[in-house]
């Protein structure tokens, strides 16, 4: 694979960080277009366990999915440059609304075009849940775990911290013992 400039780089995550508005789960079809489709420097399926993990990591979704794109295209360089890229617009931003907002916050054309936004942030939400869909539901075995895990996240408090731990768990048991059938049946 040819050697992928920083500065293409920076102006790839400068491009989504500027269109991402909603956090985290917009940003995977925003990514999705411009690194997977548009630029052809990861695949659909990295970029999915990428978001996955970015997930499970602390921090932003956004500034952990530039830290590992960035990462794997050009190393510690690559990752730093990801990180400006994606966060340049948004602090700059932050910083010339900063003093405005408070003073329009009410005002009618303001609130509209927040709905707006919501509106958008929702659709990009729906997008992205559908990709994760696609690429996470292989079996009638993950089918269960999600139905379960929402279905106790919907009806109990039990934190999603916890659940999602017992789910990793449940998985990992699960797959030992279809590994370990499998063996078995081979080996009859």
């Amino acid at each position: 694979m040819q050697k992928i400039k920083l500065i293409d780089i920076f102006v790839a995550f400068l491009y989504s960080g500027l269109i991402l508005l909603g956090g985290g789960y917009v940003i995977l079809p925003i990514l999705q277009e411009e690194l997977v489709k548009k630029r052809n420097w990861i695949s659909n399926d990295e970029l999915t366990d990428y978001y996955a993990i970015s997930q499970s990591l602390p921090g932003l979704i956004s500034i952990n999915i530039a830290i590992l794109t960035g990462y794997k295209l050009r190393g510690k360089s690559g990752a730093v440059v990801g990180v400006f890229g994606i966060t340049f617009f948004a602090f700059w931003m932050i910083v010339a609304l900063s003093s405005v907002i408070t003073k329009y916050t009410f005002n009618p054309y303001v609130q509209g075009a927040f709905w707006a936004i919501e509106i958008a942030v929702v659709i990009l939400i729906i997008s992205a849940i559908r990709e994760m869909w696609e690429k996470s539901v292989k079996d009638l075995s993950t089918f269960v775990i999600f139905f379960l895990t929402l279905v106790i996240m919907l009806t109990t408090k039990i934190s999603p911290a916890y659940i999602i731990i017992a789910s990793v768990f449940i998985g990992i048991g699960y797959k030992s013992y279809t590994q370990a059938k499998n063996r078995e049946v081979d080996n009859d």
